[in-house]
């Protein structure tokens, strides 16, 4: 049996890159914050913010076994599955279990929403 060994992870605010994401969602900028590497893959987290306003993920679900949002900055309306539009605001917190579908419909200009899932390897299965 293989043990998979973690390291210590930490990642400072101050002068943190924040990369704009490729194709669909390129209205958004983040900043990943190591969890991947430090895990070996077994989690991944990142920060992500508007670049622009006007951009959806469209109707969406991962295999994750584990993932979580949580609005640092703004708000957003989202769908989700079984619950219909809900607008998040900063403090919320939404758990999605494995292929929930949910969307992002409309945000703020300074939305920032921290995220987690498991495993590393972010992706989505997209619906529409």
């Amino acid at each position: 049996m293989t043990k998979k060994t973690s390291k210590f992870c930490f990642s400072r605010a101050k002068n943190a890159e924040f990369k704009t994401d490729s194709g669909k969602r390129n209205w958004l900028k983040t900043r990943d914050l190591g969890l991947h590497k430090a895990t070996n893959g077994e989690y991944e987290a990142w920060v992500s913010r508007t670049n622009t306003i006007g951009g959806t993920t469209g109707r969406h679900c991962h295999n994750y076994d584990f993932q979580i949002m949580f609005v640092v900055k703004g708000w957003l309306k989202m769908y989700h599955e079984e619950h219909g539009e809900v607008l998040m605001e900063e403090g919320d917190f939404v758990y999605h279990p494995k292929g929930h579908i949910h969307d992002i419909i409309e945000y703020s200009e300074n939305m920032e929403l921290f995220e987690v899932c498991s495993p590393a390897g972010r992706h989505s299965i997209d619906l529409q």
